[in-house]
């Protein structure tokens, strides 16, 4: 039988690549001439930490950093933005984690979206996998594009698809 997997994985190496893009940028920008900016990439815990002298700095470093993440062909939605920003000392720091594997609540959307759109196939979930199956390949890109069009604001991947 027809069958994919839905993952959500960040290639290391292309993210590191684009981190150091936009530290490349930023010392080179005008704007951020003499000013305080750190960002590092903790790869163990795939984290970012921002460290910038205002949060109007704060907010241009992370709309760099989107923007080259998408360049490097990247998912914007790989980045965790939902913690705020706070304040230590005279600077402003944010903590972005990098989003890696789909979440077991994440999973349960995925399936029930399946579920629910009708489409005649199955699916299961497997650690931070979701593995769909179908008697027609038709059926499994239908529901690839389901979830394209889903908004479910996960970076997702389809591979392993097997006839």
């Amino acid at each position: 039988m027809p069958s994919f997997d839905i993952v959500s994985k960040v290639d290391t190496q292309t993210l590191d690549n684009a981190i150091n893009t936009v530290n490349k940028e930023i010392t080179n920008r005008y704007d951020f001439k003499g000013s305080h900016v750190n960002i590092a990439l903790n790869k163990k815990d795939l984290s970012l930490a921002i460290e910038v002298e205002s949060e109007m700095k704060l907010d241009q470093v992370i709309d760099v950093l989107i923007s080259r993440t998408i360049k490097q062909g990247l998912d914007a939605n790989i980045y965790d933005l939902t913690k705020e920003h706070y304040q230590s000392g005279k600077v402003v720091k944010k903590d972005i984690t990098v989003r890696n594997g789909i979440k077991q609540e994440d999973s349960k959307k995925i399936v029930k979206m399946i579920k629910d759109s009708g489409a005649k196939v199955q699916a299961a979930i497997m650690d931070d996998i979701v593995r769909v199956t179908g008697k027609k390949r038709d059926d499994l890109q239908e529901v690839i594009q389901l979830l394209r069009t889903g908004n479910l604001n996960i970076p997702l991947q389809y591979v392993n698809m097997k006839d």
